[in-house]
């Protein structure tokens, strides 16, 4: 398998032709070079999740199996995409996209003495080819608009072949006297407009008719404040 660092083409694109929702509301955090180089620390992941980054990040790690076939649908900031690629090991295969040019480049910088892992572009609401063991969808949907969210869940299960699965991390409604509920409500206000509809969504309802076709099942954790959903082909 070819190294991710190989000339793969990145389209020549303007914010103008970013997703609105990207480029309106997430400039500051994954379109600007600076920022990007501070938020992507594993030490600045584990700090913004209240110290869960690690263990959320082992949720899906104990899911997954050497030799596996994995596709994420967007980049993550820290060492997520580092562990999963070493997880599957060389005989597996780690298929990382995301819809912001720089993103790839710093995924693929990260990634480049992995030959498992492929790193390129593409809009995680649009269907993809090919067919994997598991999808790894961390972090994804609370960034994005409800409607972007039932194309993201939708084009996912679709990825999966006869006896794979999807893995949903993300935020969940917190316990009702979680300390941190206020707290997250301020930031969600300021910094995350689309993350408080999966307080009162759940993943499964989301993806409507084509939840039938899966096993669903949900873990929280840190009092409710996070959630791991598995969907797994039935």
């Amino acid at each position: 398998m070819a190294n991710i660092v190989s000339n793969i083409p990145l389209p020549d694109m303007s914010l103008e032709l970013l997703p609105a929702y990207l480029r309106d509301v997430y400039t500051w955090a994954y379109l600007t070079p600076g920022t990007a180089w501070f938020f992507d620390r594993q030490i600045v992941v584990q700090a913004i999740l209240w110290g869960n980054a690690q263990r959320l990040m082992g949720d899906v790690l104990a899911a997954l199996q050497p030799g596996d076939r994995v596709f994420q649908p967007a980049a993550v900031y820290g060492d997520f995409s580092r562990q999963v690629a070493q997880r599957v090991g060389p005989q597996g295969r780690l298929e990382v996209r995301d819809v912001a040019p720089l993103q790839v480049c710093l995924t693929r910088r990260k990634l480049a003495d992995l030959p498992q892992a492929n790193v390129a572009w593409a809009d995680a609401s649009i269907p993809q080819d090919g067919e994997f063991d598991a999808v790894t969808c961390f972090f994804l949907l609370h960034e994005v608009p409800d409607q972007v969210k039932v194309q993201v869940i939708h084009a996912m299960l679709g990825l999966v072949g006869p006896t794979g699965k999807v893995i949903f991390v993300d935020y969940h409604r917190p316990h009702r006297w979680h300390p941190l509920k206020p707290v997250m409500k301020r930031i969600f206000e300021r910094l995350e407009p689309f993350a408080a509809s999966l307080w009162a969504h759940e993943i499964q309802t989301l993806a409507g008719a084509a939840a039938d076709g899966f096993q669903w099942r949900k873990n929280t954790r840190f009092r409710g404040l996070y959630q791991i959903v598995t969907a797994e082909r039935k």
